[in-house]
């Protein structure tokens, strides 16, 4: 039996994380999915949240902030397509404190607006989820 499986996380831009691992545990739609090496093949979505895989036998556990996007699994394989990955040591707070603030305070100046010039709420929307995904990931690993 396999004791490791190469776990990729790739955004648009690059390959954030590749990696031989024993454990992936993504936040799915439905709750936190656990992948180990042998993994029936997979394609599932992924919610925003914290990613986590486990390596070295499982003494070391890195962190991830993901947008959501994909997983797909193979016998000795993990993909992570996501818009946005971040590990959890480079996440910068402040930024993304600041980041919050912006968004919220613009969704409530597009709220007083008529209802047919709010197109741009639904994109805030995202962007105040990944800002607040961020920080608890960053939060909870300080």
């Amino acid at each position: 039996m396999a004791k490791t499986l190469l776990c990729e996380i790739v955004t648009p831009e690059r390959i954030t994380y590749r990696n031989e691992v024993e454990m992936v545990v993504a936040p799915t739609p439905d709750g936190e999915i656990g992948i180990l090496p042998l993994h029936a093949p997979l394609v599932t979505l992924l919610a925003p949240g914290e990613l986590r895989v486990r390596y070295n036998d499982g003494k070391d556990v890195e962190w991830f902030a993901i947008s959501g996007g994909y997983l797909q699994v193979h016998e000795d394989k993990v993909i992570v397509l996501a818009d946005d990955a971040v590990p959890s040591s480079q996440i910068d707070v402040e930024r993304a404190r600041q980041a919050k603030a912006l968004i919220e305070q613009r969704m409530a100046e597009l709220k007083e607006r008529p209802a047919e010039e709010r197109e741009e709420i639904a994109s805030c929307i995202e962007d105040l989820e990944w800002c607040e995904v961020q920080l608890k990931v960053a939060e909870r690993r300080s």
